[in-house]
């Protein structure tokens, strides 16, 4: 697929392709709006690889205002600008913007297959002036350039280099920190914080021991210790795999008045343009 594709999904996580040069997209067709957390958490769960939803701050829904009349206004994609685990995510770019409230990171930016190509653009840019009207300035997003795969081979999903974010002159930092990922056999990560609520017996741990199980991990053993049944369950259903860092992109948002003032401290790079070969296990 052409780096300079889109991706777009469907209902059940099935990740497609849109090419710019197909064009299409009449933005008189479509309106957008802040969305409330449930319409939002429901939209992304659905559609995207990740099958995760990320703390949200503020959410901006894509609608096609051409639906039926008895249906109304159908949405079409979602936008979540979300509060990341670490300050520093926010601050080693913006370091001028305080974070969570000046600064938010891109977590979420979906659109539905149906939608023409060249709306992502338009969608970002409607999602960015709602955003600067509460007080953000500053915006990171990042791009995941290593594939995720099946134990057969099948693709979740190519990896992607931040094609509409080069496509909307974002300021390209480099890559983020390298680390090691636990995938599972459907393709998602997971996460250490999943993994320590195992290990601990926190609030949560039945839902992910559940995850695990789903996928195929046997049961806990009466008198096994979560740990030991975690690195079981992890053998049998996980693998290891390093990631070299996802691609970071800054944007500065508001007037340009309010653009200039705003400085991005890591220094501008070029824009990658391949997403990373399938990296083996470790």
């Amino acid at each position: 697929m052409s780096a300079t594709a889109c991706m777009r999904w469907s209902p059940g996580q099935v990740q497609t392709w849109k090419r710019p040069e197909d064009g299409g997209f009449d933005p008189a067709r479509y309106g957008v709006a802040a969305i409330d957390e449930a319409s939002a958490k429901s939209y992304v769960l659905d559609r995207h690889y990740s099958g995760s939803y990320p703390a949200a701050s503020l959410r901006f829904g894509l609608f096609d205002q051409a639906a039926g009349q008895a249906e109304g206004q159908a949405l079409v994609g979602a936008a979540v600008l979300s509060v990341p685990t670490s300050r520093r995510v926010l601050t080693n770019v913006f370091p001028g913007l305080e974070p969570y409230a000046e600064s938010l990171e891109l977590g979420r930016f979906v659109l539905d297959d149906e939608v023409p190509a060249n709306a992502e653009s338009w969608f970002l840019g409607q999602c960015f002036r709602l955003a600067a009207e509460a007080g953000v300035r500053g915006v990171v997003s990042f791009s995941d350039p290593l594939p995720r795969t099946r134990p057969d081979g099948s693709v979740i999903m190519p990896g992607h280099v931040g094609t509409i974010y080069q496509a909307t002159n974002a300021t390209y930092t480099g890559r983020a920190t390298p680390r090691t990922l636990t995938l599972l056999r459907d393709g998602t990560v997971f996460s250490p914080r999943a993994q320590q609520k195992i290990r601990a017996q926190d609030q949560g741990h039945e839902y992910a021991e559940r995850q695990l199980v789903s996928l195929g991990a046997p049961v806990r053993r009466a008198g096994e210790t979560p740990a030991a049944w975690l690195n079981r369950a992890l053998a049998e259903v996980g693998r290891q795999v390093r990631h070299h860092g996802n691609h970071r992109y800054a944007f500065a948002i508001g007037t340009k008045s309010q653009r200039r003032a705003v400085t991005v401290a890591l220094p501008g790079r070029s824009y990658p343009k391949t997403a990373d070969a399938q990296e083996l296990a470790a």
